[in-house]
């Protein structure tokens, strides 16, 4: 069995959005209600998550916009984004556990680790919040990594929106490599297969766009095989993922019929594509907080048996 370590504070329920808003504190609530009801609870290593700086922040983000999401009051940032009196602080611990979670690979504390965080962030841009992200939890993480020394990082997004924010930040570059399945055209409307990187970084972004109506088989496909042919090919130090659980059948935000056997897959296939490297799963979507809450312990069940 795996050491897996569960990144938590109640602090990002103090994120507070509108009534109505399909990125609620109840998401995070019917997660850990799931987890304790559960064998898992027991089997998890818990690791309080820190603050991230404003330094680490503006390694992905740029500084005019951290100086702006620190003088914003509460309101909506974009039509989808809002920003509450404690969304600040969420933010950062948000960002911050990301990188406690590194830490904890690199000290040997654990071996694979998943941050149940809020909001999400892999739609946030480097100067821009959207999509219900303030930062770039995923980015953060990853140049946080390259610090301490995992040099080539692999980063894997299968929420069911493409990861638009960690693309453009990466897109240049050459050290990270972005791999995204998502429903395609949808939401933000970018990740189509022209998209490999520019400059250094081309070909390594690497996106499959998802028709609606993809389900279990199309996703096994890309997970068992090309995931790891690319993964394989990049020979990444350690690997991060972006991980929505809005594909799921039952989400109310998509058109994707993944099931839970499906999700399985998926994350079987992640854990599989290079057995030597430390995993760190990062909450993003995910709306229906039955399936959601069930997928996050189908995750965690394979990131502990998963060899």
């Amino acid at each position: 069995m795996k050491k897996v370590g569960f990144l938590y504070s109640d602090v990002y329920l103090s994120h507070r959005t509108p009534q109505g808003h399909p990125e609620s504190p109840e998401r995070l609530r019917a997660i850990v209600e799931g987890i304790n009801r559960s064998e898992l609870a027991g089997l998890l290593i818990p690791i309080p998550p820190e603050k991230a700086s404003f330094e680490d922040i503006e390694r992905v983000h740029t500084h005019e916009y951290v100086e702006r999401i620190k003088g914003a009051g509460p309101g909506y940032l974009d039509p989808d984004t809002y920003l509450s009196e404690g969304t600040l602080e969420a933010s950062l611990l948000a960002a911050g556990a990301v990188m406690k979670a590194v830490d904890a690979c690199r000290e040997g504390v654990v071996e694979r680790a998943f941050c149940a965080v809020r909001p999400p962030g892999h739609h946030a841009e480097a100067g821009r919040a959207m999509g219900f992200c303030i930062f770039n939890n995923v980015a953060s993480g990853a140049r946080y990594a390259q610090g301490i020394g995992y040099r080539r990082v692999f980063i894997v997004d299968f929420d069911v929106h493409h990861g638009n924010g960690t693309e453009h930040i990466f897109y240049e570059d050459d050290s990270v490599f972005y791999f995204s399945t998502h429903q395609y055209p949808h939401y933000p409307g970018t990740g189509g297969e022209n998209e490999r990187g520019s400059g250094k970084g081309e070909g390594f972004t690497f996106n499959i766009p998802m028709p609606y109506g993809s389900g279990d088989e199309e996703y096994r496909h890309a997970y068992s095989e090309t995931l790891h042919e690319l993964v394989s090919s990049f020979s990444p130090d350690i690997i991060l993922v972006s991980a929505g659980y809005d594909l799921h059948a039952r989400d109310p935000l998509a058109g994707i019929m993944v099931t839970d056997a499906g999700v399985r897959d998926i994350v079987r296939g992640i854990l599989t594509s290079r057995k030597d490297v430390p995993y760190v799963f990062v909450l993003e979507g995910g709306y229906d907080l039955t399936a959601l809450s069930g997928s996050v312990m189908i995750t965690l069940d394979e990131m502990l048996e998963s060899a």
